[in-house]
């Protein structure tokens, strides 16, 4: 057996455990995940909204918020492990192509990469958090963030990187929002298995919170670009002041409370996922 024959054989054994029913597994784990994030980030923004105060609104308020609950560390490690499910199936899309005919395309393999990076981080900063780093899934994005911000200025050219990174992250926001409100999402979801309440719930859910969870991101890219034209790492904010910021528009907490109640619908968008996604 050669070297070309071998290696093609290990491709085709790595293709299928991507296509596995454990992969496919990981990755409805994810979306339930993913969903329980979101629906507590959006929960305790409403709290904030109605109430002034309240705790964090990220995902490391959301992870202290289960810690917290009866049982709550082994939650914690529940959720952890379902991100990686998460991750190691972006990942398989990246490496192979996902679902639907462009699904081999090499933006979209691009893009399954950064996802799978990114989910790769939230297990990690989740399962640190678990195993007893409270340091690390539980810290504050707004201080992260403007760590993150300061430590850029001060390289050579840090002002049109943190200024570039700030318009991606507004551009993504907008294409988010943009994409949900088209209802894109739905080429993903088995639409036709789905009893007509189920449609309309997906729908009202996947427009609603697709759009509130692409404005938050759009709103904090705004800030990073504020960040670096004043030349200030504490013009960025995390997720908690980001949402914290819509309450101090002339619409007052009331806007918050829009986007609270988005988010929760984008979590409650993402367990339908999880059950009717094609994988």
């Amino acid at each position: 057996m050669n070297t070309r024959s071998v290696a093609a054989q290990g491709r085709g054994h790595a293709r299928r455990a991507a296509n596995s029913k454990a992969v496919e597994a990981g990755a409805r784990a994810g979306f339930v995940a993913r969903g329980a994030i979101y629906a507590l980030v959006g929960a305790l923004a409403l709290r904030i909204a109605l109430s002034g105060g309240g705790k964090q609104a990220d995902r490391g308020g959301a992870i202290a918020e289960i810690s917290e609950k009866p049982f709550g560390k082994i939650l914690l490690w529940v959720l952890g492990i379902a991100l990686v499910g998460m991750a190691l199936w972006r990942l398989s899309e990246a490496l192979f192509g996902s679902v639907g005919p462009d699904g081999h395309k090499p933006t979209k393999r691009a893009m399954a990469a950064g996802r799978f990076v990114f989910y790769g981080c939230v297990a990690y900063s989740v399962l640190s958090f678990a195993a007893g780093d409270s340091g690390s899934g539980g810290g504050s994005s707004d201080k992260q963030s403007q760590d993150v911000t300061a430590m850029a200025l001060g390289w050579p050219g840090g002002q049109w990187i943190v200024g570039i990174a700030g318009v991606g992250v507004a551009c993504a926001g907008l294409w988010i929002a943009v994409r949900a409100m088209m209802r894109k999402y739905r080429k993903h979801l088995k639409m036709s298995t789905m009893s007509k309440r189920v449609r309309q719930t997906v729908d009202f859910t996947g427009v609603f919170g697709g759009t509130a969870r692409g404005v938050v991101f759009a709103t904090a890219g705004g800030f990073a670009v504020a960040a670096a034209i004043e030349h200030q790492a504490d013009r960025t904010k995390g997720m908690d002041d980001t949402l914290r910021s819509f309450a101090d528009t002339p619409a007052g907490p009331w806007l918050l409370v829009v986007i609270a109640l988005g988010l929760v619908a984008f979590g409650v968008f993402s367990w339908a996922n999880a059950r009717y996604r094609k994988v």
